[in-house]
């Protein structure tokens, strides 16, 4: 098999036009993917507030079954891009063939434990029997076809690695429009009910795995077979695992936050809920320029180009403010109209309102995060994120909130105000710290780097 034509060569070229390239196709297929989601929650509910709800349910305890998987698409984009830089071709089909491998081995694992455990979580979640037999007839058909979630995680990283986010970005806009028309065919014209909106994604997911990996087959020449090499897996394994953990370690923040807003009611979970999905909709360019740093970084760190890296991360900070000075003032002054779209409900809306006033002071924050994690994950330091993940999203906001709400009863403006406060001191360190770990990049002249710039 041919080629069809060579990797884009990140080691040259305008760093702003790369960056610029790679990330709007991947914040296009995000938004897309974000869509995904909302329409199985609008289908979900057509079928039964039940289902909504076990829907909501499942999804929580999937995407805590999958966690090996969040790390395995950045992993698998680092490692490709290094070794295109290093320009070590037999090298580079071993890469693959190992993330490959790896995908099928964590597909097992997740297989294996959601058989064993996915129901106690489930039934911890909820004691309501319909619902839980809901959301276990959702997510057993997911756990049971993860493999497709796999493949398309090293299919996507393999591409961003190679320079090509569009692919990606196809697959997830397609799948859109077609989970349009699967959901409402297999839930009610086939009577499946909520599995039906199941087996609509696990179609759409092995297609998008298989349209993925045939792009990048044909863009490698040759057809890679999965294989397990144990020097080559463990280090992949190195970039995949704390990825993996700092995931977790979102997923179990966010569910903390949301049991100290809990304490202010139901319409509280309800605002905030709404507020934390529209501020992670205007976060989408920030998330599709945290992998084109990540493309562009990891192919310079193997081509040993380390004055590009420093180079691309100024410049990625940079597009990040700019993206920051249109979404902020969104957050600040939109907000009530963006909230009115989702509820009519006055406490609802200004408990949402007020959470995205609070939290755009610290918009900045998060989206310099990214770039920063970006950047470590490119030059093989994945460790420092997950450290910070868990000061930032578990320790901090645990000991600050039981304080502040729990011991002293103070308003949910605290939690909100806490939040971005901590955001905030993170990025300080995040930034301290990533720029000591480029310094320590050989052949960079700092002194003579920063009087050009």
């Amino acid at each position: 098999m041919i080629p069809s034509k060579p990797p884009q060569d990140l080691t040259i070229g305008s760093i702003y036009q790369h960056l610029i390239r790679l990330a709007i196709p991947a914040s296009m297929g995000m938004f897309f993917n974000t869509l995904y989601n909302l329409t199985d929650n609008w289908f979900a509910g057509k079928v039964s507030d039940d289902a909504l709800v076990g829907l909501s349910i499942s999804s929580i305890v999937f995407y805590l079954f999958i966690g090996l998987l969040a790390g395995l698409q950045n992993g698998t984009s680092v490692m490709v891009s290094t070794e295109l830089g290093l320009k070590q071709p037999q090298q580079l089909k071993n890469i693959i063939r190992n993330c490959l491998g790896l995908g099928l081995a964590f597909s097992l694992v997740i297989t294996v434990a959601g058989i064993l455990f996915a129901k106690d979580a489930i039934h911890w979640l909820s004691t309501n029997d319909i619902i839980t037999g809901l959301a276990w007839e959702y997510i057993e058909v997911l756990i049971l076809g993860n493999v497709a979630f796999s493949l398309s995680a090293v299919g996507a990283g393999a591409l961003m690695a190679l320079g090509d986010t569009k692919s990606n970005r196809n697959a997830l806009v397609v799948g859109f429009f077609v989970n349009l028309g699967l959901n409402p065919l297999l839930t009610f014209g086939l009577d499946m009910g909520v599995a039906g909106l199941a087996w609509a994604t696990l179609i759409i997911k092995f297609a998008s795995a298989l349209y993925l990996l045939n792009i990048l087959c044909k863009k490698l020449g040759y057809r890679p077979l999965p294989c397990l090499n144990k020097l080559v897996s463990l280090a992949i394994l190195r970039q995949v695992l704390p990825a993996s953990f700092n995931f977790f370690i979102m997923i179990i923040g966010s569910l903390m936050i949301t049991g100290f807003v809990s304490r202010f009611g139901d319409y509280a979970i309800a605002g905030y809920s709404v507020g934390l999905r529209l501020e992670q909709v205007l976060l989408l360019p920030a998330l599709g320029l945290n992998a084109a740093v990540l493309a562009i970084s990891g192919q310079n760190y193997g081509a040993k180009n380390y004055r590009r890296i420093a180079e691309t991360y100024r410049k990625g900070l940079i597009l990040s403010l700019s993206i920051s000075l249109v979404c902020i003032p969104v957050m600040i002054f939109l907000s009530p109209l963006m909230m009115s779209f989702f509820s009519q409900q006055d406490t609802i809306i200004d408990i949402g309102t007020t959470y995205l006033r609070i939290d755009a002071l610290a918009f900045f924050c998060y989206v310099s995060l990214f770039i920063s994690v970006a950047t470590l994950q490119a030059i093989k330091q994945p460790d420092f994120p997950v450290v910070m993940g868990f000061f930032r999203q578990l320790l901090l906001p645990f000991i600050v909130n039981y304080l502040l709400i729990i011991k002293f009863d103070y308003s949910i403006e605290w939690v909100f105000g806490s939040v971005a406060s901590i955001v905030f001191i993170s990025m300080i360190v995040t930034l301290i710290y990533t720029r000591s770990q480029l310094k320590k990049l050989p052949h960079i002249n700092w002194l003579t780097y920063l009087d050009s710039h």
